[in-house]
């Protein structure tokens, strides 16, 4: 079974909206077995949409397309697809009837555009969840049937779920599962870390018991997909859990997790089970450490705060930082111990640089001092970024607390 997604709306071509409906649907199809080789974005035009349609159906066994359902003049889906279908709108009742309890629940007279939404292809069959006020279709075309849902996340999701993953599975028979898991790493480029794979992806293509991809993330660092197919899914979830083990083996400290973590979640669950606390001195990075380690739940029973010393004062007045230049070596030093003095804290992690768009007393732009003080002995690191001022701040975060992950894990 072949299904291709077709996403309507031209605010997707136009980047006002990024498409998050189909990377969605397209793993909701490999968990299901189904195999989904090409997905596809169309503004709304009648004509492009049709030929997006027709293309798919020529090439897939089925197809889903999201977006288009609206009560709007330019949500054309369901008039496209009775054209591809070669049949007549007609109006189904029981849509006109669940639309007015729609907005009889909410108190409001439902505008007459809204009847749009009740216009069903000849044939079709209305999906059974309807959360909104768009229906959901399964338009049979030959043997092939195209899906039409929602472009509204959580309208669609129902859709999709409930229905047309069931479906599909029901038309495929036995497909068979789809799993994968990602290992993120951090220190090493995507070419390097393939090149310390390359051994074992070669022996994969010869094996064929699994997959891996890699995908540069920035600041969620480089991921490594390790993905198998079987005939159940705890034959799949073998296959992966050993080459997962078997690359991160390869890989060793570069890999900060093999589980569906970020690295201030890694760091954090480090220093709990250490029972640390841990204070920050950002200066480059202005809170982002902070932010980021915040949005974790549970950040407050280790992380004590932060001091943002933006200014030069606060470095010297705040954290102790000796009176001269402070994009140095003995400054990040100096923040780093005044950290933990100040916000009494066993770790301390201290970040200052030059973000741009000058350069800092002498010191080039992307230039940046780092600082991880543990068991009160502080190290440093100094890093030169090519990057522009945000990319700079987030690299800085997530290279930081990788310092830091390194040391407690030999602690």
């Amino acid at each position: 079974m072949n299904c291709e997604v077709v996403a309507v709306g031209t605010e997707l071509l136009l980047g006002q909206i990024v498409d998050t409906n189909s990377s969605w649907i397209g793993e909701q199809l490999a968990l299901a077995g189904i195999d989904c080789f090409l997905q596809v974005k169309v503004g709304d035009n009648w004509d492009r949409i049709r030929d997006a349609l027709q293309i798919a159906l020529d090439r897939s066994d089925a197809v889903i397309v999201c977006g288009g359902l609206g009560p709007t003049q330019d949500d054309i889906t369901r008039d496209v697809i009775a054209e591809v279908m070669g049949v007549e709108l007609v109006e189904d009742p029981e849509v006109i009837e669940r639309l007015h309890e729609i907005f009889g629940s909410r108190g409001r007279n439902m505008p007459m555009n809204n009847l749009r939404q009740a216009q069903v292809p000849q044939g079709a069959t209305r999906i059974a969840q309807m959360p909104g006020t768009a229906p959901g279709l399964m338009c049979p075309i030959g043997d092939k049937v195209i899906f039409a849902v929602p472009g509204v996340p959580y309208e669609m999701k129902e859709m999709v779920e409930g229905t047309v993953i069931p479906e599909l599975r029901r038309r495929a028979g036995d497909t068979g599962v789809i799993r994968s898991r990602t290992i993120r790493t951090w220190g090493h480029s995507e070419s390097g870390i393939a090149e310390m794979l390359a051994d074992r992806l070669d022996e994969l293509d010869r094996t064929g018991a699994a997959t891996i991809a890699f995908l540069a993330s920035g600041i969620e660092g480089l991921k490594v997909r390790v993905t198998a197919k079987a005939d159940t899914a705890e034959e799949a979830d073998a296959v992966v859990a050993a080459e997962v083990a078997e690359v991160a083996r390869i890989l060793a400290d570069y890999v900060f997790t093999t589980e569906d973590q970020t690295m201030e979640q890694v760091v954090l669950n480090l220093l709990r089970d250490r029972g640390l606390t841990l204070g920050l001195a950002e200066s480059l990075t202005g809170g982002l450490i902070a932010s980021r380690l915040v949005s974790i739940p549970g950040a407050s029973d280790v992380l004590q705060g932060s001091v943002v010393s933006y200014a030069s004062d606060v470095k010297f007045n705040v954290l102790g930082v000796p009176v001269g230049p402070v994009v140095s070596d003995d400054a990040v030093r100096a923040m780093s111990e005044g950290a933990c003095r100040v916000l009494n804290a066993d770790v301390g992690i201290a970040v200052t640089g030059v973000a741009g768009p000058d350069e800092q007393e002498g010191i080039p732009v992307g230039t940046v001092f780092m600082a991880t003080t543990l068991d009160g002995v502080t190290e440093t690191s100094m890093a030169k970024f090519p990057f522009n001022r945000e990319q700079s701040r987030q690299f800085t975060v997530i290279t930081v607390l990788d310092h830091l992950r390194r040391r407690l894990l030999v602690r």
